[in-house]
């Protein structure tokens, strides 16, 4: 497989599913901006989207949303219980942080990376987004993951987005669920092996 990946974008989540998974991989960085790849060929042939994560299947067929990407790795290591079982009650609940994470926490934090939105834009969307994060903060009371006890592929979703966080300053020493999740996180050594391999320092 190939993960094609940009350091610290949204990629990281299914690089952190790969590492956890300890399934095989290659990874293609990409350049966002100019929709390249380092040996300079045109990215959007590969995923016409033009955005990170896209994983490449030995079949050749590409597979593009983090959401679906991190299902599918986590279903080619069943043993690893990185997701709960198809069609089980906990297997919807964890599709249910997944979606909750990329369409409540993702697309608030995305407009905070833009150039040119104006100041009192990016506090509205950076009071969005921790307003989600108080609410996350509040359900992993008594919880070493989101979803209990065990890690799962939301888990590396959710801590991707808490690294953003950190590049934005953001405090969270109101919330200390969270900020013992991320910890807690961080120390796992298949997170620190995906954060060295995209040339990240560790989060705090």
């Amino acid at each position: 497989m190939k993960l094609y990946y940009s350091p610290g974008a949204c990629s990281l989540s299914p690089h952190i599913a790969l590492l956890e998974a300890d399934l095989p991989y290659e990874l293609v960085k990409v350049d966002i901006r100019a929709k390249k790849l380092e040996n300079g060929e045109d990215y959007l042939k590969v995923n016409p989207k033009g955005q990170v994560p896209a994983l490449g299947l030995d079949s050749g067929e590409i597979v593009t949303e983090g959401p679906v990407i991190v299902q599918m790795i986590a279903d080619q290591a069943t043993a690893k219980a990185l997701a709960p079982a198809r069609d089980s009650s906990e297997r919807y609940k964890l599709l249910e942080w997944l979606n909750f994470l990329t369409s409540e926490v993702h697309k608030s934090f995305s407009p905070l990376f833009s150039p040119v939105l104006a100041d009192d834009a990016k506090a509205f969307f950076k009071d969005r987004v921790m307003g989600k994060l108080k609410y996350i903060d509040g359900q992993l009371a008594g919880r070493d993951y989101l979803m209990g006890n065990q890690f799962t592929v939301a888990d590396g979703y959710l801590f991707t987005m808490l690294t953003w966080g950190d590049r934005m300053k953001f405090d969270l020493s109101a919330m200390p669920n969270l900020t013992a999740y991320k910890a807690r996180v961080a120390a796992r050594p298949k997170v620190q092996e995906a954060l060295k391999k995209e040339g990240l320092a560790q989060a705090a």
